[in-house]
């Protein structure tokens, strides 16, 4: 069993700052690609930022020069800075991760589980 626990959502005004954290616990091997998606009211669930193993990023140009995603492969954590918080980046923020997992003291490899938190939210106000 694996899972992702989400933290350091919360209220905050435009123009501020918030980090989140997303921690993997459970019989990890390895972990490949970790997301950030986030879902804002009547909305599609979109991807925000996507960190590979190596520390390559990407982002949605909705958020770019503004979120930063980073990880600490030693803690299993991905986090996203968010900074110059705008009201249309309200949204429940989920983590997402593949993760290879050991079954009976053995890597699943080549294959990776796809895991996804429980989501945090975030309300950026006017």
């Amino acid at each position: 069993q694996v899972q992702l626990v989400e933290s350091g959502g919360g209220l905050v005004q435009a123009g501020g700052s918030l980090r989140l954290s997303c921690t993997a616990s459970g019989s990890i091997f390895s972990i490949n690609d970790m997301d950030w998606y986030r879902q804002a009211p009547g909305k599609q669930r979109e991807l925000v930022a996507h960190i590979t193993s190596g520390g390559s990023t990407n982002y949605a140009d909705s958020v770019k020069g503004r979120f930063t995603i980073s990880r600490d492969n030693a803690k299993n954590t991905v986090y996203l800075q968010m900074n110059s918080l705008k009201p249309e980046d309200t949204a429940v923020y989920y983590c997402n991760a593949h993760i290879v997992v050991l079954e009976s003291g053995i890597a699943s490899l080549p294959f990776d589980r796809e895991v996804w938190g429980q989501g945090t939210l975030v309300t950026v106000s006017s």
